[in-house]
């Protein structure tokens, strides 16, 4: 599947949403925007209609101008998300073409995750397997607790990893520590996850949510427009054709920007800087 192109933020400014049936929530905190799974009793098994809502709150999140970044996180703290809901293995994946429809709407949110310019930060608890930590490896940051456990063991139910959900994880831990993940199926512990760069960092459980938005206010006190530079140019080195003379002088587009004159003046002055985006 084609990425999409990567949205201006330009658009209508997003509130709260519930969506999915509640199974989806997005709970704004001015410039924070949280997206919560939001099936506890299930530890936030993602359903069809969950994988379409998720795409949804954050195509609408890209194209917000308030927002500066998003914290992405299941529903309590027992889990971030074990993946598909098994249960619609019968009812919607039951054949071929069925599972081809249901990839498509994965797939289609999985690449307006990776097109999303604002920086998106894992908040993980607990389980975080199969699609659930194919949804933590589109973040730009993951932060986990030291009882966290990742993993995809999908061999043990007959099926693959398909290339779209297997590209961000590759991409995050090198082919040789993806395909481990996915040939023997283990499951791995936090202290294994950060060694092979699988999360950013590690805390202590009950400081899981504390360390994400803290996370989320570091990013946050930077230039906002740098930040969506930062993302534009990761994804372009992704490609290994050489930069045209238009990307290359791109880098240099900051420097006519109030917040690069903000910046230097505020450090020249030792002030907090006020970055407006601008």
């Amino acid at each position: 599947m084609t990425l999409p192109e990567l949205p201006s933020p330009d658009g209508p400014r997003v509130g709260d949403l519930d969506l999915a049936d509640g199974t989806l929530l997005v709970r704004r905190d001015g410039a924070l925007a949280t997206v919560i799974l939001n099936r506890e009793a299930k530890l936030n098994a993602t359903t069809r209609a969950m994988w379409r809502a998720i795409g949804e709150a954050f195509a609408r999140l890209s194209r917000d101008p308030g927002v500066r970044c998003i914290i992405v996180r299941g529903a309590g703290e027992r889990a971030f998300s074990p993946g598909n809901d098994i249960s619609e293995f019968e009812t919607d994946r039951a054949n071929r073409q069925q599972a081809i429809d249901y990839g498509r709407d994965m797939h289609r949110t999985a690449a307006i995750l990776d097109a999303c310019p604002h920086p998106i930060v894992a908040q993980i608890h607990g389980i975080c397997v199969g699609g659930g930590l194919e949804i933590a490896s589109l973040a730009d940051v993951r932060v986990c607790g030291r009882a966290s456990r990742f993993g995809a063991p999908i061999k043990n139910l007959g099926l693959v990893m398909a290339h779209a959900e297997m590209a961000p994880l590759i991409r995050l831990i090198g082919e040789a520590d993806a395909l481990a993940i996915l040939l023997e199926g283990r499951i791995i512990d936090a202290d294994e996850a950060l060694r092979i760069g699988l999360v950013s960092r590690v805390v202590d459980d009950d400081q899981v949510a504390a360390e994400a938005r803290a996370t989320a206010g570091r990013i946050m006190a930077g230039a906002p427009l740098v930040a969506r530079w930062h993302k534009r140019f990761a994804r372009r080195l992704r490609d290994e054709r050489p930069l045209t003379e238009a990307e290359y002088l791109e880098a240099f587009d900051c420097f006519d920007t109030a917040d690069f004159r903000t910046g230097y003046q505020a450090f020249l002055a030792k002030r907090t800087p006020d970055f407006r985006g601008e």
